[in-house]
């Protein structure tokens, strides 16, 4: 029995050992880690409980009102992540570029540069800077006709279309003159010869910053010179060359065969003959009409203007006009004139000479009666420009009239101020200076005609 005891126990252990193997065969394929036979076997241990398990302390409270968000890795490091759109999540890990653009910075930054197209090479580096800019030049007299020296901004006040201007400059320094001076051919020889005889006195007038060009008329206008070096030989020889003998006064004889007019198939359909003409025909009354003389002064200041735009700015333009006044056949209209001067800003200056420089009859000269010649145009022009004009009857005067003009402009008066209007509009503004001092009296122009010339940069500024 013992022995059969003994076989069975052999057997089961090897039953058990056979099962062990099955087991541990099947741990493998499960993917469980294998036991041994000693840990199978041994007990189990008891588990432990655990101690009381720890409180949890609550994080301290986040700062209040600072106002940042979280910072999204990548942000900012492509056009399209600036800080407007989302930039594309980042891998785990990964350190961005860039710092993330703040609120505060993207402010610091301004508005956007302009960026400059291709080609353009150093014009691409210049500042331009767009203004409305007015500058009016006037001149103060006392009761004698004196230059009033001393005058500050505190005394000046300047009104556009009644409305008060903040002056924004005011400077009594002298500018450079651009001075187109016009010589009348068509005055009578006497005081032609008195104007022949002044002219070399003229070039004392001018300094040698100063531009002169000479215009002369007689039946029209004719440029003697561009301009030259006020100081220069050729405006003296220029000078020299627009010397003429002048007209003869006109004679009228009514009495003689040939002061009759000729009427051709009396009646009705009578005409004059133009052969013997001597009168240009009559009136609707039956009188006689005078001949006139062609005095083209308008034409002649128009020219004179037209190549005085041309010049550089930041010089005095001034058209000095050496005449007796007398107006007729010109093709531009008076106001025609005006408008253009008064648009580029240029005075009109004048020596006056003849029966017009005297009080009296200068004073009846300028009265113009309708369908008439004018007699007397100068002060008109000089007026509505900010000129001025000195009558003077002898050569001596003349010659005296030329230095005391230019002394007039080199020591004008210049303030400046900004519109408020709509600039480039073209229409005529009206101008006021006044001083307050009594009497006193001011010369300025009474107006002028903004262009887009007005509007265009003050100044061009290189940046290096």
């Amino acid at each position: 029995m013992k022995a059969r005891l003994e076989g069975m126990g052999d057997f089961r252990v090897v039953v058990v050992r056979n099962s062990v193997l099955a087991g541990a065969l099947a741990c493998m394929m499960a993917g469980q880690p294998v036991l041994t036979l000693a840990q199978q076997e041994a007990p189990q241990q008891q588990t432990i409980p655990d101690g009381p398990k720890p409180q949890t302390i609550p994080d301290a409270p986040s700062p209040q009102g600072l106002g940042v968000g979280p910072v999204t890795p990548g942000a900012g490091t492509t056009p399209d992540s600036n800080g407007d759109t989302s930039a594309p999540a980042s891998q785990d890990g990964a350190v961005p570029t860039k710092l993330p653009t703040t609120a505060a910075q993207k402010q610091d930054d301004g508005p956007p540069p302009e960026v400059a197209t291709g080609g353009q090479g150093p014009d691409a580096f210049t500042l331009r800077v767009q203004t409305n800019f007015v500058e009016v030049p006037f001149t103060v007299k006392d009761s004698k006709q004196r230059l009033v020296p001393g005058l500050t901004w505190r005394d000046v006040r300047v009104y556009e279309n009644n409305l008060r201007q903040q002056l924004a400059l005011f400077t009594v320094d002298p500018f450079p003159l651009s001075v187109a001076l016009v010589i009348d051919q068509s005055m009578t020889y006497d005081n032609m010869t008195k104007v022949n005889n002044s002219l070399a006195a003229l070039q004392g007038a001018f300094t040698p910053y100063d531009e002169v060009s000479v215009f002369t008329y007689n039946n029209g206008p004719k440029m003697q010179t561009d301009f030259t070096g006020a100081q220069s030989a050729r405006l003296m020889a220029v000078l020299d060359r627009s010397k003429a003998p002048g007209r003869e006064p006109l004679y009228y004889d009514t009495t003689g065969p040939l002061g009759q007019n000729i009427n051709i198939n009396g009646g009705q359909d009578s005409h004059t003959d133009p052969n013997t003409n001597a009168t240009h025909g009559t009136s609707i009354l039956g009188i006689q009409n005078v001949p006139r003389d062609v005095h083209t002064l308008n034409d002649a200041i128009l020219a004179a203007a037209t190549a005085l735009s041309k010049t550089k700015t930041g010089r005095r333009r001034i058209v000095y006009v050496i005449s007796d006044g007398k107006e007729y056949g010109s093709t531009a209209k008076f106001s025609q004139v005006v408008k253009y001067l008064n648009t580029n800003k240029i005075a009109v200056y004048g020596t006056l000479v003849g029966d017009s420089s005297l009080p009296v009859i200068g004073f009846l000269d300028r009265m113009h009666l309708p369908l008439t010649m004018r007699d007397n145009i100068l002060p008109a022009y000089a007026s509505a420009t900010g000129g001025n004009f000195d009558g003077e009857f002898r050569q001596k005067g003349i010659e005296t009239s030329f230095a005391k003009i230019a002394e007039e402009v080199r020591t004008q008066y210049t303030v400046g101020y900004y519109t408020h209007q709509p600039f480039i509009d073209g229409k005529y503004r009206t101008l006021e200076v006044k001083v307050l001092r009594p009497n006193l009296t001011v010369l300025a122009k009474k107006g002028y005609y903004p262009t887009a010339g007005d509007s265009r940069p003050a100044g061009i500024v290189s940046v290096k």
